[in-house]
């Protein structure tokens, strides 16, 4: 998969509530995901180079947030 890094930064710098709606109710914390996201975007969105872990929190909160047109 090919991330929209563009995308990506305008959700973490002008759409966090996106985010933080997303993880609310999951024991997951807005902060996590806006790293994992930060992670990706300081390595060109190489997936690669996720752990296990952060992985599974790009697949379960970013991943959808991105495959959502823009608004």
């Amino acid at each position: 998969m090919e991330i929209d890094l563009r995308r990506l930064r305008n959700l973490i710098s002008k759409q966090r509530d996106e985010i933080e709606r997303s993880v609310e109710g999951t024991g997951y914390l807005a902060r996590t995901v806006i790293g994992v996201g930060t992670f990706l975007l300081d390595n060109e969105g190489n997936i690669d180079l996720l752990s296990s872990k952060q992985l599974a929190t790009f697949e379960k909160f970013l991943k959808p947030l991105l495959e959502k047109s823009p608004r």
